[in-house]
């Protein structure tokens, strides 16, 4: 008997996939009733997630926009039928108070101020989020605006901030001037290296620029105002307050936090002994004291020590102290990202013949970085977060907003409406952080691959 074997010569056509294979009903086969024990949880959760959306929509869906009281509200509802404390959501409060929960008590007239503020953040962060879309000419606003900032929200006259630059300006005038004549020395004598003119040159500049903030800077704005007074209307800090308090807190936190967190990691590794003690014993402090205890000091006990007859405003204690507080955990975020990199880019830098800063600024610092993305946006969410401890110490911030507002006797009662208000607004920032968090890691290809 002879096998007879064959072979086929043409491909046979392509089959559609089965139905329960693909598209929504093959997802479903696959993630929900994957078996037995998979279907019993999905149908107990679909029958939890009804039980509550029952609850729940109804009571967001509740036609209450136009009370004007707690009793109005209660009035409306009993008219559809509906009775007790959880038939629906009194949202005459979030209709009559929004502007309130997001403007504090600044002037209403002067509503444009905080608003153009706002805008104009966004457009200075722009080249710093978006560097590939936008002009990078806009870098040069984006360096102003922290102080345009300021004078928008607070006012005054217009010389305030611009002795502020002039600060800085003196400070690097007095760094470049000590760190060139002690590199001169080095050269002569051969006793000082690099990295301590560095440093020489660096608290000089340190101290000079605090020198004309701290003295010269008031007679430089006396000086000027009384030649050219340019200015607009002030505003006291005791009228700031809502979402407008907590996004200053948070902004000037979050962007001030990052270079002083990485001044701290980098002085945290530094050969310099003194620097890397100043440095690990600022951390280690501040991370050890809960952020209520540092702004407690800074509403009642930093007074103590200033001067008699100071008048060192409160939001600015509190900006100082979050910042502080955000540059401790910041530093150790960073160092994660530093010690996270292999030996051989130091060496690499070192091979490249570039000296201590450039090699962090060229090398170091943008792979450091990349590595620390998740932690940085989360320690940034994190501070956000934390602006609300301030109603603590007597600042209205949202939650502290809340309060008064539920001590209206119109109000008084009403808990939920407020509080899912502010945490949704909460959550649209953290949110939005955490997106463009995930969207820069992708840019950057931060995965390992």
């Amino acid at each position: 008997m002879s096998d007879i074997g064959f072979v086929r010569t043409e491909m046979l056509p392509e089959q559609d996939p089965p139905a329960s294979e693909v598209g929504i009903i093959g997802w479903m086969r696959h993630n929900l009733f994957d078996g037995w024990f998979n279907s019993a949880l999905t149908l107990l959760s679909i029958y939890f997630v009804y039980k509550v959306l029952a609850a729940l929509v109804p009571w967001i869906l509740s036609p209450t926009w136009d009370a004007g009281s707690l009793a109005e509200c209660r009035e409306v509802l009993g008219a559809l039928g509906r009775e007790g404390h959880y038939a629906g959501a009194c949202w005459g409060v979030i209709n009559e108070r929004w502007i309130q929960l997001i403007f504090g008590f600044y002037p209403a007239e002067l509503y444009w101020r905080p608003i153009a503020a706002f805008v104009l953040l966004g457009v200075a962060l722009a080249p710093v989020l978006f560097s590939d879309k936008v002009p990078s000419k806009l870098l040069i606003f984006t360096i102003l605006y922290p102080f345009i900032f300021p004078w928008l929200l607070w006012g005054g006259t217009i010389w305030g901030p611009i002795s502020v630059v002039l600060g800085f300006v003196v400070g690097w005038l007095v760094y470049s001037a000590v760190d060139k004549a002690v590199s001169n020395l080095a050269l002569v004598y051969s006793a000082v290296d690099k990295a301590v003119s560095n440093l020489v040159g660096i608290i000089a500049g340190a101290v000079a620029a605090l020198i004309w903030w701290l003295i010269l800077s008031g007679y430089f704005v006396g000086a000027m105002d009384s030649i050219a007074a340019i200015g607009i209307e002030p505003v006291e800090s005791r009228k700031f307050g809502g979402f407008m308090l907590s996004i200053t807190i948070g902004v000037v936190a979050i962007a001030c936090s990052l270079p002083l967190g990485i001044v701290l990691a980098l002085g945290r590794q530094s050969d310099l002994m003194i620097v890397k003690y100043l440095s690990v014993g600022f951390i280690e402090f501040i991370r050890g004291v809960p952020l209520i205890t540092l702004l407690f000091v800074a509403s009642t006990l930093l007074n103590i020590f200033m001067p008699p007859g100071t008048d060192f405003d409160i939001i600015l204690r509190v900006l100082i102290m979050v910042t502080l507080f955000a540059s401790a955990y910041m530093a150790e975020v960073i160092r994660g990202g530093l010690a996270a990199l292999p030996r051989g880019q130091y060496e690499g830098a070192d091979s490249l013949g570039l000296n201590y800063w450039q090699s962090q600024r060229l090398i170091i610092m943008p792979q450091a970085l990349k590595i620390s993305i998740p932690g940085i946006v989360s320690t940034f969410i994190g501070v956000f977060k934390d602006t609300t401890l301030v109603s603590i110490i007597g600042l209205l911030d949202p939650l502290g907003l809340s309060n008064a507002i539920r001590a209206d006797a119109n109000w008084n009662g009403i808990v939920w409406e407020l509080y899912g208000f502010i945490a949704l607004l909460f959550f649209v920032f953290c949110f939005s952080m955490s997106r463009y968090s995930m969207y820069l890691e992708r840019k950057l290809h931060t995965g390992h691959r």
